[in-house]
């Protein structure tokens, strides 16, 4: 791991908010043309994106703070741990990169006062309310931004690959895969307190070699209508295709393999659970570009491991997998021979919330 240095701002710089998650906060490095030079440091509120700039160094970076949560862990771990496990398996251009920095004195105090203040106006989303920015974090990480922002004639598509292979402690015929069979357990939880259902695609479809299976995955991919042209991109797509050999090849999941709490097993839980952006230029002689992110890695302590063990073994006991159970949503699932002809609604569950279209974890 590199030495970290420290993070210069240019005088008059402030963060602008983009959005969090449970763990983290994602915030755009700005210069605001209305400001003076000798404004001090410090975040604000989302303003419009022609009112400031993002000074060169910063171009094409994001800057992600971590939340003081009691299962964090520090940035200093999470940076050797993706160095160490996650670089050696995808090219740097393959990956949403992550550059550990320190922070400046007194910056993330700042952030949290303003956490604060959004707080009182109602500005902060609901849910993440309560739980502010580590003081003790030394460290900030600068992440490669898959935002469409600087770029007016680009969309950015996301995706969770997950499982892109069938668990292998699943039942013999079993007529849902991994991700089919959790999200129809999930759902039927939903309808017994009156939540709202999810739909989504099947993962094994993204890999297929028919392209029409892929087309079908896509139309449940937000950020990007062109559905056809997104399947193009995906079929057959090296990225994804190396994502699904690592997941072969770290194929001791599920209820099999090594104990829920070791390195082996964390990272094969990881690589199943990232996120791929997509940015596409609306012109289509544009390079596309296509990054993996959300690849901290699993960390298997408060009570992780178990909730994996006992997630499998629900999934099993309960005849998810065998699609016993009926749902009101029909199913997607590749394994399974019949599929819905209804046109799919794109709800994405657990999806966090975001200003800018940056998803977060």
């Amino acid at each position: 791991m590199t030495q970290p240095k420290l993070l210069e701002l240019p005088l008059g710089a402030q963060l602008v908010y983009l959005a969090e998650g449970g763990a983290n906060i994602i915030y755009r490095i700005v210069l605001p043309a209305s400001l003076p030079k000798s404004s001090r440091l410090g975040p604000s509120s989302p303003v419009a994106n022609d009112s400031f700039t993002v000074p060169a160094e910063f171009k094409g970076k994001l800057l992600r703070l971590r939340k003081d949560t009691p299962a964090g862990v520090s940035y200093q771990e999470i940076v050797r741990n993706f160095d160490k496990n996650i670089r050696p398996l995808f090219k740097p251009e393959e990956l949403v990169d992550q550059e550990l920095h320190y922070l400046p004195k007194g910056l993330v105090q700042r952030c949290n006062e303003q956490l604060r203040a959004a707080e009182l106006t109602g500005k902060r989303p609901k849910q993440r309310r309560g739980v502010f920015l580590s003081v003790t974090e030394p460290f900030g990480l600068l992440v490669t931004d898959m935002t469409s922002y600087g770029n007016p004639g680009t969309d950015v598509a996301e995706l969770k690959p997950k499982w892109l292979l069938q668990s292998p402690s699943a039942p013999t015929g079993a007529r849902k895969c991994r991700t089919c069979a959790l999200r129809d357990m999930k759902n039927h939880d939903a309808r017994r307190v009156g939540a709202m259902e999810t739909r989504s695609f099947c993962p094994l479809d993204l890999v297929s070699d028919k392209f029409e299976h892929v087309l079908r995955a896509t139309k449940f991919v937000k950020g990007q209508k062109d559905h056809a042209r997104l399947a193009r991109v995906l079929y057959r797509n090296p990225t994804l295709l190396k994502l699904l050999a690592h997941q072969k090849n770290m194929k001791d999941v599920g209820n099999y393999g090594p104990s829920p709490s070791s390195r082996d097993k964390s990272l094969a839980m990881t690589i199943r659970d990232c996120t791929m952006f997509i940015k596409m230029p609306r012109n289509e002689k544009g390079r596309v570009e296509i990054r993996l992110g959300d690849l901290d890695l699993k960390t298997a302590s408060g009570g992780k491991a178990q909730y994996w063990l006992d997630l499998e073994h629900r999934l099993i006991n309960d005849g998810w997998y065998m699609g016993a159970k009926g749902n009101t949503l029909p199913c997607d699932c590749s394994l399974q021979g019949s599929r819905a002809q209804s046109p799919p609604s794109i709800l994405c569950a657990g999806v966090a919330f975001s200003l800018h279209a940056t998803k977060v974890t």
